[in-house]
């Protein structure tokens, strides 16, 4: 071989790896498919009894038919095993970036996982964890100088997480080598793109250098940080946690009596804020003057953190449960859908051990996501980002009444939720909608002659025009 060619071939297999600085960070642009996108977290080891990527592809028709546009997994790597916690440990102490968990299957397994999903319409993230490794990850081999140390020159884990080392990001090599790991599944599985845990623990340039440098492998890419905070959402990622609303929901259901969830080793459900229904478009308001133009939020009434450590959202949020669903469906942002939310599922799934997979038969839950889902889908007011439509509020009497419209020219869906303990009528203090003769109730599918006046305790209304 010349000398050329020998050049030629190590330019070709160096353009396989996109440098870290390859390109410029800019303004995150999102992919057109994600703007009425409801997401889905998977938790794989609880999902089916065999907890295997095999086992829950049998799952993805159900899921399509259900509406779930990307779904989520959380992470699919092998797991440490030293300070491992439990049996079969956390998800979240990894043991190699570049390899499945043999609990799940095998590499071919989730690829083929992948192949069925996108021939669905679903899009694929796998849920990264870039802050920390599992304390035996095979980086600790040969490259020990990527990890963090304390003041006792010692390897450490953040916050209680002592199955964990966290990682040094002051080190190029350690950016490098996460940014190839992370290219790895994008070319290798052909995911769409990542969560990634606990984001604001890792520097916010790393993500303006990272976003540009996977966009080099995939360009739609889309990137969901752990996290709230608004300068990640301005080079690296396309949506963050609504943490914040989260809070919101949880401290109304709690001024009202609602949260019956009592944390281990407490006598009684913890002290909320006196808080109301207003607070949810005052947090609005806050978050669009605060984060990004056009930035995505992610609504939710559970998750994997919630469900297993806070109290499931029937211990938090009892009879306003599904009006706070409805809520992250309609408010600004994208919907998350956690593993059994969408039959029912009202008991904590085990952390570091097999549990139970829930029942998914479905039932009156499973249609009342799919008539949201359906919403989602086909209201264009309701896109995530600039696209959809801003949030305009009808100021009522009641403080625990909210009633919302989004609008698009004659087309518009109205939303009221009673987040109190009592029936309620709904007077308006000011301007009311004002909608044509043509309504639905986007629920049931029904003709509605107008719009109700008063809601029983946690009681809602969605309604279509046009």
């Amino acid at each position: 071989m010349n000398l050329r060619k020998i050049l030629a071939a190590l330019l070709a297999a160096l353009s396989i790896f996109p440098a870290a600085n390859a390109a410029e960070p800019t303004h995150v642009t999102h992919p057109d498919w994600s703007r009425d996108a409801v997401i889905y977290e998977v938790n794989t080891r609880q999902y089916t009894p065999e907890g295997t990527f095999n086992a829950f592809s049998r799952h993805i028709p159900r899921l399509k038919d259900l509406g779930v546009d990307i779904l989520w997994f959380m992470p699919i790597h092998p797991i440490s095993e030293k300070n491992r916690k439990g049996t079969l440990g956390s998800y979240y102490a990894v043991a190699d970036y570049k390899a499945v968990n043999p609990e799940f299957g095998t590499m071919d397994d989730f690829k083929a996982l992948v192949v069925k999903a996108h021939e669905n319409g679903m899009k694929v993230l796998i849920d990264w964890v870039p802050n920390h490794t599992g304390c035996d990850n095979v980086w600790l081999t040969d490259h020990k100088d990527r990890y963090a140390l304390n003041e006792k020159g010692e390897m450490f884990g953040p916050f209680d997480w002592t199955d964990t080392y966290k990682l040094d990001y002051s080190k190029p090599d350690t950016r490098s080598a996460m940014i190839d790991a992370m290219s790895f599944w994008l070319r290798e599985a052909d995911i769409d793109g990542f969560r990634c845990d606990v984001a604001g623990q890792v520097p916010v340039d790393f993500w303006n250098e990272a976003r540009p440098a996977l966009q080099q492998v995939k360009p739609d890419i889309f990137m969901l940080a752990e996290a709230s905070e608004p300068p990640l959402q301005e080079y690296g990622f396309d949506m963050g946690y609504n943490w914040p609303m989260k809070d919101v929901f949880n401290a109304i259901a709690a001024t009202h009596g609602q949260c019956t969830y009592i944390p281990q080793g407490e006598t009684e459900p913890r002290k909320q804020p006196e808080t109301h229904a207003t607070a949810i478009p005052a947090l609005v308001e806050s978050q669009n003057k605060e984060y990004p133009a056009g930035t995505y939020l992610m609504n939710m009434i559970t998750n994997h953190d919630l469900n297993s450590w806070e109290g499931t959202e029937r211990q938090r949020l009892g009879n306003f449960t599904d009006a706070f669903a409805v809520l992250t469906y309609t408010l600004p942002g994208m919907p998350l859908i956690y593993t059994g939310q969408e039959t029912g599922l009202n008991r904590a799934l085990q952390f570091f051990e097999k549990d139970t997979p829930p029942d998914f038969s479905s039932n009156a839950t499973t249609a009342f996501y799919k008539a949201l889902n359906a919403l989602k889908h086909t209201r264009s007011e309701l896109k995530a980002g600039d696209a959809g439509a801003p949030m305009t509020v009808f100021a009522t009497d009641n403080p625990d009444i909210l009633v919302f419209e989004r609008r698009q020219g004659d087309k518009a869906v109205v939303v009221g939720v009673n987040l109190s303990n009592k029936p309620a009528s709904i007077t308006y203090t000011g301007n009311s909608p004002t909608l044509s003769a043509s309504l639905t109730d986007a629920i049931t599918g029904s003709p509605l002659p107008r719009i109700p006046d008063a809601l029983v305790p946690g009681g809602y209304f969605v309604i279509t025009e046009n």
